[in-house]
C-alpha cells in the first residue's frame, strides 16, 4: 500500500515530513528518528481511515484532560461569564440564557458535531450567532476543544438591523415634548457631545472644566479617556446643571435599560421610529464628518479605539465635496505661497540675489 507522507532528515538533523501528492514539506520539530516515524505513520493512518483517526484523537485528548469526558457547553459558558464584569457581564448573562442554546447546553464539548451548532443557529438570531462563535473560540483557547466544531466559513453571515442617526428635526421634537428639565438637558448634551448614554448620565461636576471648556471622563465600556472641548451652547446647558456631584442626579443611578425605555416611550408618542439613545452617537459622528473635522479628532472625542468602528458610525454622512475652483479661490484669498515644480528639461531658476543683511552674514 502506498503512503501519502514520507519522513526525511535535513543536514542539520531535524526531521521533516513530505506530502508526496502536493510536494509540500513541513518540519516535524524533532531530531528523534523514532518519534518522527510515529508522527508520519499517524498522518498516513489518518489519510487511510479518517473516521478512526478522529475517534483515536478524542481518546488521546481525554487521556490528557480527565475533565474532557464530562465538560459540557454550559460549563464553558459559565467560565466565560467569570471573565466578564460590569455591563458586559450583564449582556453575557442574558445571552447564555437564550432558548436557542438549549440545543448544545448539555452536550459534552468533545462529542459535539456541526449539526448541533447549526440547529442552535437556526433556532436563534444574530445574538446566538455572535455569542456561540465566542463560546467556541473560548473553548479552543482554553484547549478544551482540539478543533472548531463549525469551521469559520460555515457560520451563517451576521446581519445586523439597520442603524441610523437621529436627525435635528427629530431631536427638536423630542426636546419640545419633554417636560422634565433634567432629561431635556440630558438629551441636549447627548446631541452636542455624542457620548454613550451611560457615560453622559454618569458625568459629574468634577468632569467639567468651565474655564477651559473641556469635559474629561473615562468611558465605562472601554475605559478609554475622552477629552471634549465645547462651545457656547454646551456651556449654556452646563450652567443649568449642578457644579458638584452628578450632573443628572435622577438619571445617574438609573439602569441603562430604564433610560432607554423612557426614551422609547417619548419617541413612540411622537411617532418616531428606528432610533435609540445610541443614535445620538451616530448623529455626532456624521455631523463631524460633514463639517470636515479630522477623523483622528472625531475618533478621540467619541472614545473609539478603532478607526473601523468610528467609520461604521459615520459611513452614512452625506459629504459635499468642494470643486477645485473653490479651493483655488480660497487659496488666493488666503495668499498661500504656491510651490512651483520644475518640469523635466527646464533650466533651473536663477537664485535670487542676497540681501544686504544676508551678505553681511
Amino acid at each position: 500500500m502506498s503512503h501519502r507522507y514520507r519522513v526525511f532528515r535535513r543536514g542539520w538533523g531535524t526531521f521533516y515530513c513530505q506530502d508526496l501528492t502536493t510536494g509540500k514539506q513541513e518540519s516535524l520539530r524533532t531530531r528523534d528518528k523514532s518519534e518522527a516515524q510515529r508522527l508520519v505513520a499517524a498522518r498516513n493512518e489518518g489519510e487511510q481511515a479518517p473516521s478512526f483517526s478522529l475517534q483515536l484523537a478524542r481518546v488521546y485528548w481525554r487521556a490528557g484532560d480527565p475533565a474532557a469526558a464530562t465538560r459540557t457547553w454550559q460549563h464553558v459558558m459559565e467560565e466565560v461569564l467569570k471573565q466578564k464584569s460590569g455591563p458586559t457581564r450583564e449582556r453575557w448573562a442574558a445571552a447564555i440564557k437564550e432558548t436557542a442554546l438549549d440545543a448544545v447546553r448539555d452536550l459534552v464539548v468533545l462529542e459535539t458535531r456541526p449539526e448541533h451548532f447549526l440547529r442552535a443557529l437556526e433556532d436563534g438570531g444574530v445574538s446566538t450567532n455572535m455569542y456561540l462563535r465566542r463560546i467556541q473560540n473560548f473553548a479552543i483557547d482554553m484547549n478544551w476543544l482540539p478543533w472548531p466544531v463549525l469551521p469559520k466559513k460555515r457560520w451563517p453571515a451576521v446581519r445586523f438591523k439597520e442603524k441610523r442617526a437621529i436627525t435635528r428635526e427629530e431631536h427638536d421634537r423630542i426636546l419640545a415634548r419633554e417636560p422634565n428639565a433634567e432629561t431635556r438637558a440630558f438629551y441636549e448634551l447627548l446631541w452636542h457631545i455624542g457620548g454613550a448614554q451611560t457615560d453622559v448620565a454618569s458625568l459629574t461636576g468634577e468632569s467639567v472644566d468651565l474655564q477651559n471648556r473641556v469635559i474629561s471622563y473615562r468611558r465605562i465600556k472601554s475605559k478609554s479617556a475622552c477629552h471634549l472641548h465645547f462651545g457656547d451652547e454646551v456651556a449654556a446647558i452646563l450652567e443649568r446643571l449642578p457644579r458638584e456631584g452628578p450632573l443628572f442626579p435622577r438619571l445617574a443611578p438609573m439602569h441603562e435599560k430604564h433610560r432607554a425605555k423612557e426614551f422609547h416611550r417619548r419617541i413612540r408618542g411622537l411617532g418616531i421610529k428606528g432610533i435609540s439613545l445610541h443614535s445620538y452617537r451616530y448623529a455626532w459622528a456624521e455631523r463631524a464628518r460633514i463639517a470636515g473635522m479630522p477623523e483622528r479628532f472625531a475618533q478621540e472625542s467619541l472614545g473609539h479605539a478603532s478607526k473601523a468602528v468610528h467609520r461604521a458610525y459615520s459611513k452614512k454622512a452625506q459629504v459635499s465635496l468642494p470643486s477645485l475652483e473653490e479651493y483655488e479661490r480660497e487659496s488666493a484669498a488666503r495668499k498661500v505661497v504656491q510651490v512651483r515644480f520644475q518640469t523635466p528639461g527646464e533650466a533651473p531658476s536663477p537664485k535670487p540675489e542676497p540681501t544686504a543683511d544676508e551678505a553681511a552674514h
